[in-house]
């Protein structure tokens, strides 16, 4: 239970500081700063002068008395959220309400406190049903129902610990485990706002500009709420967000991967099933019986199915499966999938059903457009399902891009294989999984050495490597990579094998490196090919000695741009020049 309440409350601190809620701060901060000030007014009390007399002698009495708003404020969006991602699915349904009702619930609360702050007889009337209360929970208590608004739109939120928390509310299997799970992350995502909360507090109570124009203060902050309010409605802030670097990425995957955070959240979900999953060896050659296939979850949209429709294990028992999680920008995936075409054309027919799993890598991946792009790109035309919450991934307890569950015709999983490779031993188990199901099957030759197909590199190879600083492991040269920064780095004259070193001014994020003044980098390689995630607007011109130099533009969202492709593998040093406004993500090597 510790354990549990423990990864929960990590899980709400990574969300209660990431991207997603940057548009709650200013409701926030306005809202602790809205607070009453009469607690700081002055009492005048007349000592020996005539009734009729104007002369008076003013004395302060009291002291500030408690503010309890910042408190109230987090106390609604801890019950909110709560109450509402646990059972809001059973509440709704009972209601017949529609699914998006709590979000717009939540956005009509905060147009209404807005409104209250600004008008102030509004407010009193929003207060009204708690003046019976107790008197510490009498006065502002417009910030208790502005929690409970800003708890509906936290759901939407982020996180493996919030997917296996949001999968347990939408199927009902809600014990005690998901409960402790759900208030310590709602406790670890609320602290943050906390602090926001109560720094305006401390402003309204302590700074004398604001008690002389309180008044104004709060008409500033009902417009803020108001303001914001509309932003959400109509997906304003999904563009500010988007143009930020998800910072809490790499503090998620480490979430996601660590065995055991797997482990607790796997019960928590009514996923004790994919236990079973420790008993296929990835890679083995032989079938095994790895336990019932975890239905797709938790997924945001679907591509390549009737109408948009999830596709489910359950409509597909009688055919043999073969669940493959992916990212689009990954090489080693955009590798793998000609495979995956090609068993796809030969088997379908036979009883073969591929399902991709599109569970994004980087944050820019999450995009369905770019999604939708990368999928006719690359032709594929069986189901995809987006996976931005790595709810499915989780409930797989998967671990790598590629990585390919086969599922037979009863529904038992039967082999994994991490990574790219094998794709041999991966067709015979296909085929022999397929002869299972139907003796009578007519299998073409296998189709697996027809495939054209990037060829993995050799042994040698210079592995993947990142650029920003969540990942970043062989960074060999002047300058430290600092998070939110531009930082001015130094190439390194004779580059170690497989390092990089950077020059010039980067913005560093936590997922790319932006390009500013002077930009450069400078790689040590092994390979044959060698790729290069970049996104923005502007030119990279690659300059490898002995060679004449070459200049890739870039444009648009992140795509993956090709820089070398020979024969064979050699060393080699190459020396890249940005202009700026590119950024650069990843080198892949093949």
């Amino acid at each position: 239970m510790i354990t549990l309440a423990l990864i929960g409350l990590l899980g709400g601190l990574i969300t209660g500081v990431s991207p997603c809620v940057l548009p709650m701060l200013p409701i926030i901060f306005f809202a602790g700063t809205t607070g009453e000030t009469e607690a700081q007014q002055k009492t005048t009390v007349r000592k020996g002068v005539p009734s009729g007399d104007v002369l008076v002698e003013e004395v302060e009495v009291g002291k500030p008395a408690r503010d309890w708003r910042p408190l109230k404020i987090i106390t609604g969006i801890i019950v909110s959220f709560s109450v509402f991602t646990l059972a809001g699915s059973v509440i709704l349904s009972a209601l017949g309400l529609p699914d998006d009702f709590l979000r717009w619930g939540g956005l009509v609360i905060l147009s209404v406190v807005g409104l209250g702050l600004i008008f102030p007889a509004l407010g009193h009337w929003i207060e009204k049903p708690f003046y019976r209360l107790p008197k510490i929970n009498r006065n502002d208590n417009g910030a208790f129902v502005l929690g409970l608004g800003l708890g509906t739109l936290y759901v939407p939120c982020a996180g493996p610990v919030l997917a296996a928390i949001t999968v347990a509310g939408a199927t009902g299997n809600v014990g005690w485990r998901t409960v402790v799970l759900t208030v310590s992350f709602a406790f670890g995502a609320a602290l943050p706002l906390l602090i926001f909360a109560s720094a305006g507090s401390r402003i309204s109570q302590r700074v004398k500009a604001y008690r002389d124009h309180a008044r104004g203060f709060r008409i500033a902050g009902g417009a803020v709420m108001i303001a914001l309010a509309v932003a959400l409605a109509f997906n304003v802030t999904d563009a500010i967000q988007r143009s930020l670097p998800s910072y809490t990425s790499g503090l998620e995957k480490k979430v996601a991967e660590n065995k055991t955070v797997q482990g607790a959240l796997a019960p928590a979900i009514g996923n004790d099933a994919s236990a079973d999953l420790a008993k296929c060896t990835p890679g083995a050659a032989e079938l095994a019986s790895c336990g019932a296939a975890p239905e797709f979850r938790g997924t945001q949209k679907w591509f390549n199915t009737p109408d948009g429709k999830p596709a489910t294990l359950a409509e597909l028992k009688g055919k043999v499966v073969l669940v493959d999680f992916w990212a689009y920008s990954c090489i080693n995936c955009q590798r793998a999938t000609p495979h995956l075409l090609a068993w796809d054309k030969a088997y379908k027919s036979l009883g073969l059903q591929i399902v991709g799993i599109h569970s994004p890598e980087f944050a820019f991946e999450k995009s369905a457009g770019n999604l939708q792009s990368a999928i006719s790109q690359e032709k594929i035309g069986y189901p995809v399902g987006q996976d931005n919450n790595l709810a499915t991934w989780t409930a797989y307890r998967n671990q790598y891009w590629p990585a390919k569950y086969l599922v037979d015709a009863g529904g038992t999983v039967r082999s994994i294989k991490f990574g790219e490779g094998d794709y041999g031993q991966t067709e015979n188990q296909i085929r022999e999984l397929l002869k299972a199901a139907n003796p009578a099957a007519n299998l073409p030759a296998p189709v697996d050495g027809t495939v054209k197909a990037d060829s993995i590199g050799a042994e040698g190879t210079t592995p993947e490597t990142y650029l920003a600083y969540s990942r970043s492991t062989n960074l060999n040269g002047t300058g430290k990579l600092t998070p939110n920064k531009t930082v001015a780095f130094g190439l390194n004259p004779q580059q170690p094998n497989d390092t990089y070193s950077l020059g010039g001014d980067w913005a560093v994020g936590t997922q790319n490196v932006t390009s500013t003044k002077g930009s450069q980098v400078r790689l040590n390689y092994q390979a044959a090919k060698v790729f290069h995630v970049l996104a923005g607007q502007g030119t990279v011109t690659m300059s490898i000695p002995g060679r004449p130099d070459r200049t890739i533009t870039v444009k648009g969202t992140p795509n993956l741009y090709e820089l070398v492709d020979q024969p064979q593998q050699e060393r080699q040093t190459m020396t890249l020049t940005y202009s700026a406004g590119v950024s650069a993500f990843t080198f892949s090597f093949g």
